[in-house]
């Protein structure tokens, strides 16, 4: 009974305090999908964070339109420059890139929408606590909410408003702080000698255009 006093004391602190706008740690893995109100997009991608890089890997397997298909992308923000991969066929496309590295974070002038208790505030180990936070997106892009753990800042999903496909949901999973697999982060060895022509055009390069904009 004591214990069960001092755990409710405890998270009952952790309530009161007020949430502040944070940052993602730089080194993270994991997986996350994506789906759209529309329905006419899903995706399910594994990927590698890097902001002290400020690299970016994306894979992922999806349904447009009701067709399958596979996308695996490395971004490299510092030289401007994305490869879309295809390790099954050892081929390549370099491409360039437009835009400024995003950072996983919650952005100063966002709004705290609430905190709450992901499953249950009964006992230890039974439940997560997060902060929801929204605000507009730039250039007038739409409105987002963005919910991220009241501890480490950890993401867990984002809520975006677009005109193509309405609501677009990332919700992310199995995080782990660090990069599992750093070999990913940078290009295969039949990439490098990779030609970017002249006339490419370049594209945008952050979580959400990646989805939105290749398919």
């Amino acid at each position: 009974m004591r214990l069960l006093v001092v755990l409710t004391c405890l998270l009952a602190g952790c309530l009161a305090q007020k949430p502040h706008p944070c940052s993602s740690p730089p080194l993270m893995s994991g997986a996350l999908t994506v789906s759209t109100q529309n329905e006419k997009l899903w995706t399910y991608t594994q990927y590698l964070y890097d902001a002290l890089e400020q690299r970016v890997r994306l894979i992922e397997i999806g349904n447009y339109k009701n067709k399958t298909f596979t996308y695996d992308v490395l971004m490299l923000y510092r030289q401007a420059i994305m490869y879309e991969i295809n390790e099954h066929d050892r081929t390549c496309k370099k491409k360039p890139m437009k835009g400024d590295f995003q950072p996983l974070a919650v952005p100063k002038d966002a709004s705290l929408v609430g905190q709450a208790v992901v499953g249950s505030s009964s006992g230890p180990g039974q439940g997560l606590l997060v902060n929801t936070w929204t605000g507009e997106l730039p250039n007038k892009g739409g409105k987002y909410t963005s919910t991220v753990t009241e501890f480490g800042c950890i993401p867990v999903n984002t809520n975006y408003q677009t005109e193509q496909f309405g609501w677009v949901v990332i919700s992310f999973f199995n995080n782990i702080i660090g990069i599992s697999e750093p070999s990913k982060l940078t290009p295969p060895s039949f990439c490098p000698d990779a030609e970017m022509k002249a006339d490419s055009e370049e594209e945008p390069a952050d979580f959400l255009s990646v989805f939105l904009n290749k398919h």
